[in-house]
């Protein structure tokens, strides 16, 4: 309309009086012009659905379109968005907008606003969600074992085995975003159960010596816990040749998650509850009785015990074995 008004006037859209400035001098004239502007037989009618009037030609409302720059940034060779500079992007195009007293209330939208709120709010929702999941595992771990010294281990263990996931994943190059957080929160209901089932073998160990225990445990359900995790990494191994985002993402992240967590099960717990294990339940089972066959050396002289109806050989023929000295043969007389 700018544009129209400098180059033909108002002649053929109401023909209203133009300050200096090169708008309408009052509010009805603008109204006017613009009506006449946008109509359909008027030279914007291009832009007549981005205007709004009431049934008394009255300004409702217009919208005001603006050019969105898309905010990338260079990641180990890959052009991805700036989550960081979207953010500031949208919000200073809101307080901007906000900052507009003289005009009717109004908002800014675009579609890309969508994952930008995303990206906004997902490391708080990653923080919140993955430490509310962590802290029920604490108390249904307490629960169960009935221990609150092994499940605070456990729980550390499991607090360990997240960390290390999202390590590998910045090493990996997967980048925090609603598929990743969702998988991580899984990994934490997943993790659990190579740890839980330890420390709960450890507790029905009895005995003296928390080293004893622990071998014990890991003796009686260590290997279930690792065909478990055989299992659970074959169920997901076909899913790290998807081409789908989604499922990559899902495989790597679960992959992790049973790696990390049968190691922190299978080799951290153990060596952990062997230090810092508490007491076991009173009615924990006994330890295992190892059988042991003492040798004695005896200084007596090697007797051989022949079974019942067996020859035995002449004594002189067999004194050298027996370590016994031949008795000299008696001498009859003749």
């Amino acid at each position: 309309l700018k544009q129209f008004l400098s180059t033909s006037g108002t002649a053929t859209i109401g023909n209203a009086a133009l300050g200096e400035d090169g708008w309408p001098t009052t509010y009805d004239d603008f109204v006017l012009t613009l009506s006449s502007y946008v109509n359909f037989q008027g030279p914007g009618a291009t832009y007549r659905g981005d205007v709004a009037f009431d049934a008394a030609d009255n300004l409702e409302a217009y919208r005001v379109k603006l050019e969105y720059v898309r905010l990338t940034k260079e990641f180990r060779g890959d052009t991805l968005d700036d989550a960081s500079r979207q953010i500031e992007a949208m919000d200073a195009t809101r307080e901007m907008v906000e900052d507009w007293k003289d005009l009717q209330p109004s908002f800014p939208y675009s579609a890309k606003f969508i994952s930008i709120e995303g990206f906004k709010i997902i490391g708080t929702e990653l923080y919140r969600n993955v430490g509310l999941a962590i802290l029920c595992v604490g108390v249904i771990v307490l629960i169960t074992v009935a221990s609150f010294r092994a499940a605070l281990i456990i729980t550390m263990n499991v607090a360990f085995c997240i960390v290390e996931i999202l390590g590998f994943m910045y090493a990996l190059g997967i980048v925090i975003d609603s598929v990743s957080v969702i998988n991580v929160v899984l990994a934490v209901g997943l993790s659990v159960d190579y740890s839980a089932h330890i420390g709960h073998c450890f507790m029905v160990k009895s005995g003296d010596s928390n080293d004893a225990r622990a071998t014990e445990a890991l003796a009686d359900i260590g290997s279930s816990v690792l065909n478990g995790a055989i299992s659970t990494f074959l169920a997901v191994a076909v899913l790290l040749f998807s081409s789908s985002y989604v499922f990559k993402t899902l495989a790597i992240q679960f992959a992790l998650t049973v790696v990390l967590g049968v190691i922190h099960g299978l080799i951290l717990l153990p060596v952990l509850l062997s230090l810092f294990g508490p007491s076991p339940f009173k009615s924990a089972e006994p330890p295992h009785q190892t059988e042991s066959i003492e040798i004695v050396k005896s200084n007596t002289p090697e007797v051989t015990i022949f079974p019942e109806h067996a020859t035995v050989p002449e004594k002189t023929e067999h004194a050298e074995s027996l370590e016994v000295s031949p008795e000299p043969a008696e001498t009859k007389d003749t």
